[in-house]
C-alpha cells in the first residue's frame, strides 16, 4: 500500500475561514437570510487565534440550520464560492501538494467543512478526494438536519481518513498529515510524517515537545514567522531597523513608490559593498514588505548568521557548482508573489574594475524575468563602500560624528523582452546606472589607495586581472 497527503483547509491550505466566505454566497445566494449574531468577531479570533470550541460548537450546529434547504441551492452557492476559496489558498500551498503529486501519492483535502460547501474548491484544485462531514438529505433532496456518519473533526476526522485509506487501499501509518490546529492531533499522532502549518499556540507547543516540523505556507521554506501577530521575521526586524538606528550612515531613500504594493518584483541593484543588503531592505521596508535576497553559500555555512539568513528568507547560491537551484528558489517565490532581490554583478568588483563605469551584470536576473514574468525594478546604490569598504571585514561604526551619505534611488519597474539573456541584462544594467550619480558615469583613474580599499584584505591575486574575472555570463 502506497501513502498519501491529508491537508487540512482553514489556516493550513487558506490564508483563514472559508465560512466566511460560504457565509457571505449563502446569503447573497438566498439560501440563507441573516448572519449569526457575532459572526465576524468569531471569524476574526479563529483566523488569530486558530480553532476554538465556540467555534467548534457553532459548526456542529450549522447542520441544524440547514434543515429544510435544498442540497440543489446549497451546491450552486458552493460553485459560486470556489473562485474565492481558491484567491485564498496559500502562496506556497501548490508546491507542497506537487511535490506529493511528483512523488505518486494520493493528495487528500480532510476537513470538517460540510462536503457539498467544499466539493467545488476541492475539484478547482485537482484534489484525488475529499474526506468532510456529509450532510444528509431525503428522497427529495432536502437536508434533513441530520449527519452521515461520524463530525469530521478532531478524532473523528482521525477515524474518517483511517477509514478513507481502508477503503482506497492507503497506509494510512505511513501517510503525510498538514493542519494548524490542536484539535487535528489526533491525526497527525497517527501518521509517518505530521506537519503543524501556521500552528495555533498549542499545536506549536506540541511540536516543539515532540519535534514535528512546523511551517508557514505563505513564505518559502525556513522562514519564521512571528505567532499571533503573523508578521515574517525580516518584516518584524525592519519595523525596528530604520535608517535611525544605523547613526554611521546618512540615508537618501527616492522613488520606493516604484515598488509594487503586492504580486511579484525583482529588484536589481548595483554591487558596491557587504552593507548594500541593509541599503535595499531598508528601501523594501517602506513598503511594509519582505523581499528574498540572494545571498552566496558562505554567509548560510555561517555559524548564527546562517540560520538567520535562512529564517530571514535568503536564498542560498553556490556560485562554484553552477547549479540552477537558486533560480528555481527564486522563481517558486516570484510564482508566489513574492519580491527577489538579486545582484546582476553577482559580486562586488574589486580593484579598478570596482571603479568601471560600465557596470557588467550576469544573466540571472534576466533569466528570472523571463522565466516569471515578473518585472524588473532598478536600484542605484551609492555609498555603501564607505561605511564597508571591500577590504574591512567589518562596518565603520564609529563615524557618527560625520556619517558618509549613502543614496538609494528606486526606478520605474520595466519588462524584459525575453528572447536574449545578453540584451536583457545589458537592459537592466543600463536602468541601474542611470540611476547613479553623473560621478559614477564618468570614467577615471583611481589611486592606488582606492584600488586597495576595493580588493579583499587577504587578496593574493593581480588586480588588473579583475576586469577579465568578473562577471562572466552565467
Amino acid at each position: 500500500m502506497a501513502p498519501a497527503a491529508f491537508f487540512d483547509l482553514d489556516r493550513t491550505l487558506l490564508s483563514g475561514a472559508s465560512a466566511h466566505v460560504v457565509s457571505r454566497v449563502l446569503r447573497e445566494t438566498g439560501v440563507v437570510n441573516r448572519s449569526i449574531p457575532g459572526e465576524s468577531l468569531l471569524y476574526q479570533v479563529f483566523e488569530t487565534f486558530g480553532e476554538n470550541l465556540p467555534s467548534m460548537i457553532l459548526g456542529r450546529q450549522a447542520v441544524h440550520a440547514m434543515r429544510g434547504h435544498a442540497r440543489a441551492d446549497v451546491c450552486a452557492a458552493a460553485e459560486r464560492a470556489a473562485p474565492d476559496l481558491v484567491a485564498m489558498v496559500q502562496p506556497y500551498a501548490r508546491q507542497v501538494i506537487e511535490s506529493h503529486r511528483v512523488a505518486g501519492r494520493k493528495v487528500v483535502l480532510a476537513t470538517t467543512t460540510p462536503l457539498d460547501l467544499i466539493e467545488p474548491f476541492a475539484r478547482a484544485m485537482e484534489f484525488d478526494a475529499v474526506v468532510a462531514t456529509v450532510y444528509d438529505v431525503d428522497a427529495d433532496g432536502v437536508y434533513t438536519g441530520e449527519i452521515v456518519g461520524s463530525y469530521v473533526w478532531s478524532r473523528g476526522k482521525r477515524d474518517a481518513v483511517r477509514a478513507w485509506c481502508e477503503a482506497n487501499d492507503v497506509d494510512f501509518a505511513a501517510s503525510w498529515a498538514y493542519s494548524d490546529s490542536v484539535y487535528d492531533e489526533p491525526l497527525l499522532s497517527g501518521v509517518a510524517h505530521p506537519h503543524c502549518v501556521n500552528p495555533d499556540w498549542r499545536l506549536r507547543l506540541m511540536a516543539a515537545a515532540r519535534r514535528w516540523p512546523v511551517m508557514n505556507l505563505d513564505v518559502p521554506p525556513g522562514v519564521v514567522k512571528i505567532p499571533v501577530v503573523g508578521l515574517e521575521a525580516q518584516q518584524a526586524l525592519m519595523k525596528v531597523a530604520r535608517p535611525e538606528v544605523f547613526p554611521y550612515a546618512r540615508f537618501v531613500i527616492t522613488g520606493t513608490e516604484n515598488i509594487p504594493a503586492d504580486g511579484p518584483a525583482i529588484i536589481c541593484g548595483n554591487h558596491r559593498s557587504y552593507f548594500d543588503v541593509v541599503a535595499v531592505a531598508l528601501a523594501v521596508a517602506r513598503t511594509g514588505r519582505a523581499a528574498r535576497f540572494l545571498g552566496k553559500k558562505e554567509v548560510f555555512d555561517a555559524p548564527v548568521i546562517g540560520p538567520l539568513a535562512t529564517a530571514l528568507g535568503g536564498i542560498r547560491v553556490d556560485r562554484g557548482t553552477g547549479s540552477d537551484e537558486p533560480l528555481r528558489a527564486a522563481s517558486e517565490a516570484l510564482l508566489a508573489g513574492d519580491i527577489v532581490a538579486i545582484m546582476p554583478q553577482g559580486t562586488i568588483p574589486r580593484g579598478r574594475a570596482f571603479y568601471d563605469p560600465v557596470l557588467k551584470g550576469r544573466w540571472g536576473a534576466a533569466r528570472l524575468a523571463a522565466q516569471t514574468g515578473a518585472r524588473v525594478v532598478p536600484v542605484g546604490i551609492w555609498g555603501t563602500e564607505l561605511v564597508w569598504p571591500r577590504n574591512a571585514k567589518l562596518p565603520n561604526i564609529t563615524n557618527i560624528t560625520s556619517p558618509p551619505t549613502i543614496t538609494i534611488t528606486v526606478g520605474e519597474p520595466f519588462s524584459v523582452g525575453g528572447s536574449d539573456p545578453d540584451t536583457d541584462t545589458e537592459a537592466i544594467m543600463a536602468a541601474i546606472t542611470a540611476l547613479l550619480p553623473v560621478e559614477a558615469r564618468e570614467h577615471r583613474e583611481p589611486t592606488e589607495d582606492e584600488i586597495r580599499r576595493a580588493l579583499p584584505s587577504n587578496y593574493r591575486g593581480d588586480p588588473d586581472a579583475e576586469f577579465e574575472r568578473r562577471p562572466g555570463t552565467d
